[in-house]
C-alpha cells in the first residue's frame, strides 16, 4: 500500500506536518479578536457562541462526509482541498462587514479542519521515516495541539503590534497557507488509489475489534475538548469583561495556553506506563478543571493561567495515548475513518456544550455559567477514570 521510500520521507513528513500546523493556526486565530468584532459589530455573547458553533459543525460535516475519502482518493488530494478552503476562510475573513460573512468564514475554515483533522493525523503517521515511527503520532498530534495554541498567540500579538488588526492576521495566515500548499505539492501519495473509487457518507462507527479500545479513549477526549472548547470560546469574553483585561495578545496567550500545554503533556506520556497513560491523563484534566474553576469564582488571572496549563498537559496526555491506541488497534483499510470518527467525538464535546454554555450565559451571569460547566466537565473526568478502572480490571481477570 506504501509507495515511498522511507528513507526519503524527511521532508514531505515535516511540509505535511507544517501544513497540518498551519490549517489549525487558523482556526483558532479569531479567538482573541472576538472582542473587537463585537466593539465593531455590536455582537452579543451568544453571537460569539454561535459563529463559534458553526465552525465546529463545518468540522463534524466534514469528518462525516469526507473522514474516509482519503482511503480512497488519496491521502494528497483532500490535504490539498483542505488547505485551499482554510485559505478561502482567510480571504472571506480579510473582506468581513458582518455577522454573515464571519459566519461563511467559519464555515470554510471548519470544513478545512475537519478534512485535515482525520486525513492529516493518518498522513503524518505514514510519512514519518522508519527511524521517525515511534514519534509520528507525537507529531501529528502536537501539530494539532500546537498549532491550536498557536493561533490566538499570533493573532493576539498581530493585533497588538500592527495595524488593522482584523485584516493582518489573517494575510499572515494566508501566506503560511501558501507555504503549506507548496509543501504539499511535491509531497508523495502514501495511498495506492483503487481501481474504482467509492465515496461514502461515513456513520460514526467503530469495527467491534477496535471498541473496547475507542470507548474509554473517546470518553477521555470528550472530556478534554469540552475545555478546549471553553478556552477558545468563552476565554476572551470572561477575560476581558469580567476580569477587565483587553490586552488582545493576553487574551491570546490565555486562549492558547491549553493547547500549548497540551502538547507539552503529549511529549511527557511517553515517559508513563502505557496502562497508566489514559488514567493519569484524565486525573491531571480534572486537576487543572478545578484549578480553572476557582479562577472563576474568585475572579483572578491566576486561575485562567494556572488551570488551563495544568488541564492541557492532562488532555495531551490522554489524547495522544488515546489516539495512539486506537490508531494502533485499527485495520490499515479502515484506520483515517476510525480515525476521523474519534475525531467526531471530540468535535461535539467542543460544540455543543459551547452552545449551552452561550444559551445559559444569556439567562445567568458568565460566571455562574462557567462554574456549572467546570462541575460537569469535572464529573465527566471522574466517569472516565471509574470506566478506565473496570476496563482494566476486567483486563487483568480476562
Amino acid at each position: 500500500m506504501r509507495t515511498v521510500d522511507p528513507s526519503r520521507r524527511v521532508g514531505p513528513f515535516l511540509g505535511a506536518a507544517l501544513a497540518f500546523a498551519t490549517v489549525m493556526i487558523g482556526t483558532t486565530m479569531p479567538t482573541p479578536l472576538y472582542p473587537l468584532y463585537q466593539q465593531q459589530f455590536g455582537f452579543s455573547q451568544l453571537t460569539i457562541t454561535v459563529i463559534f458553533a458553526v465552525y465546529a459543525a463545518g468540522v463534524i460535516a466534514a469528518l462525516l462526509i469526507a473522514g474516509r475519502w482519503s482511503d480512497q482518493l488519496g491521502r494528497r488530494p483532500m490535504l490539498l482541498a483542505g488547505l485551499l478552503l482554510s485559505a478561502l476562510s482567510d480571504l472571506v475573513f480579510w473582506q468581513a462587514d458582518g455577522l454573515a460573512m464571519m459566519l461563511l468564514g467559519r464555515v470554510f475554515s471548519g470544513i478545512s479542519a475537519g478534512i485535515f483533522t482525520g486525513t492529516a493525523t493518518v498522513a503524518v503517521m505514514e510519512l514519518a521515516p522508519e527511524r521517525w515511527k515511534r514519534g509520528g503520532t507525537l507529531v501529528a498530534t502536537a501539530a494539532n495541539m500546537g498549532g491550536l495554541g498557536l493561533g490566538p498567540m499570533l493573532a493576539g500579538a498581530l493585533a497588538l503590534a500592527l495595524p488593522l488588526p482584523l485584516v493582518v492576521p489573517y494575510l499572515v495566515h494566508l501566506a503560511l497557507a501558501l507555504l503549506a500548499i507548496a509543501c504539499l505539492w511535491y509531497a508523495p501519495e502514501t495511498v495506492e488509489r483503487p481501481a474504482r473509487v467509492r465515496l461514502r457518507v461515513q456513520r460514526p462507527q467503530v469495527p467491534a475489534e477496535v471498541r473496547g479500545v475507542f470507548v474509554p479513549a473517546a470518553t477521555a477526549a470528550f472530556a478534554g475538548f469540552m475545555v478546549c472548547g471553553f478556552a477558545t470560546s468563552v476565554t476572551p469574553a470572561f477575560v476581558g469583561g469580567e476580569l477587565g483585561h483587553h490586552n488582545p495578545l493576553l487574551i491570546g496567550v490565555v486562549a492558547g495556553l491549553l493547547f500549548i500545554a497540551s502538547t507539552g503533556g503529549q511529549m511527557l506520556q511517553e515517559r508513563l506506563p502505557s496502562a497508566k497513560r489514559l488514567p493519569i491523563g484524565c486525573g491531571v484534566l480534572l486537576v487543572g478543571v478545578l484549578l480553572l474553576a476557582w479562577g472563576m469564582a474568585a475572579e483572578t488571572l491566576a486561575g485562567f493561567l494556572l488551570g488551563p496549563a495544568v488541564a492541557g498537559v492532562g488532555q495531551g496526555i490522554a489524547f495522544r495515548a488515546g489516539l495512539g491506541a486506537v490508531a494502533a488497534a485499527s485495520p490499515a483499510e479502515r484506520k483515517a475513518a476510525v480515525v476521523s470518527t474519534f475525531f467526531v467525538v471530540a468535535y461535539v464535546a467542543i460544540s455543543v456544550p459551547v452552545i449551552g454554555i452561550g444559551l445559559m450565559a444569556s439567562l445567568v451571569s458568565l460566571q455562574l455559567t462557567g462554574l456549572i460547566f467546570a462541575g460537569l466537565v469535572a464529573l465527566l473526568c471522574v466517569v472516565a477514570m471509574l470506566l478506565l478502572h473496570r476496563s482494566g480490571r476486567a483486563g487483568a481477570t480476562a
